[in-house]
């Protein structure tokens, strides 16, 4: 049986229309977090590594993201 993401949003997003999703159940049997748009849960996508996942949230908190 395939295990399917659990999706959910940051309990900081507000309805302003521009979150992710992200599924972390899914890090320990195959090693990756999906990432999605909210607002278009049948799009594509995106399955980061840990890793990278934790280094975009530090560079999120740390406002250093893009810089």
């Amino acid at each position: 049986m395939t295990e399917s993401p659990r999706w959910f949003k940051s309990s900081y997003s507000s309805n302003g229309g521009q979150c992710i999703e992200i599924a972390t159940n899914l890090v320990a049997t195959h090693g990756t977090i999906p990432v999605r748009d909210s607002k278009n849960p049948t799009g594509p996508v995106l399955s980061i590594q840990p890793n990278a996942f934790a280094s975009f949230v530090g560079s999120v908190k740390r406002s250093t993201f893009g810089n």
